[in-house]
């Protein structure tokens, strides 16, 4: 008891700025123990992008990053409990929403590439052309063997507009037709099964690139302009969840879309074809 009354009398003693400054050292070690949590999409992690560009901003500014890829929805859900520091995604629609709805500060474009349609070299569905919903019409008449991550990633969310641009309902997230595999994966998951199925597929590029268990698949479908795949970075809204690096994360998002971030994601190739294309707006 006189130990309690005696902390009483020494904090009444300490006058409110300095009061503010002790709450604001004591949250800022807090915040400061560990590395930035990056939550992101398979797509970067899969493709090996963040053993290329990862070391490249540690030795940039001492920062530590840890990665934990899912797909962007449930990437953008750990912003929103404030699991994660900094997002790195790719589904417009999902970002400017969760911007709009304070739990992230700002979206940044990062990077490009391209989703396309992978198959049997045989192509027994003939949807090898440049038109994805035309793509998406024959494999639907053809009742052909379609693997889908239906994950709520970004591609799985770009996967249901194409279906819906050819005209297919998707009710409960699945077109109805009954060779439609629906995984609840990755995407190196999801092509390995079409590859051992010998089944369809939409991939982004750069997963695609690095995928080494091929089998007899094939890039079906490609440009397409409806077929563009933009990523983005976002800093998680400390005024949400004060507990987050805000600082580290807006740290790893100004070095990203410097020009020497930018620069390292422009050098990542596989076999000398580069994998993501850097337009972040300066």
């Amino acid at each position: 008891m006189k130990t309690l009354c005696l902390t009483v009398q020494i904090f009444r003693s300490i006058r409110p700025p300095a009061l503010l400054l002790i709450a604001f050292v004591a949250t800022f070690s807090v915040a400061q123990t560990g590395p930035v949590v990056m939550a992101s999409t398979t797509s970067t992690e899969q493709s090996g992008l963040f053993s290329h560009l990862l070391p490249a901003f540690k030795k940039a500014t001492g920062i530590d990053t840890k990665v934990v890829a899912v797909g962007t929805g449930q990437a953008i859900d750990m912003g929103r409990r404030g699991d994660a520091d900094v997002l790195f995604v790719h589904d417009q629609v999902a970002e400017e929403s969760i911007v709009a709805e304070g739990f992230a500060v700002r979206r940044h474009p990062v990077m490009y590439n391209d989703f396309v349609l992978i198959g049997p070299a045989a192509d027994p569905a003939r949807s090898k052309g440049k038109d994805i919903a035309e793509a998406l019409k024959k494999l639907n008449a053809a009742n052909s063997n379609f693997v889908s991550r239906a994950d709520k990633s970004g591609t799985h969310a770009a996967e249901l507009r194409y279906w819906r641009a050819a005209g297919i309902q998707t009710p409960g997230d699945k077109p109805a037709f009954g060779n439609y595999k629906a995984c609840g994966c990755g995407m190196g998951p999801a092509l390995n099964i079409a590859a051992s199925m010998g089944g369809y597929v939409l991939a982004d590029r750069a997963t695609w690139l690095s995928f080494k268990n091929r089998a007899d698949l094939a890039v079906l479908v490609e440009g397409d302009t409806r077929l563009f795949n933009q990523y983005g970075v976002l800093v998680v809204n400390p005024a949400k969840h004060p507990q987050t690096k805000a600082v580290e994360a807006q740290k790893f998002v100004d070095w990203l879309t410097s020009p020497a971030g930018q620069s390292v994601i422009a050098g990542y190739k596989i076999g000398g074809e580069q994998l993501f294309f850097p337009n972040a707006a300066r």
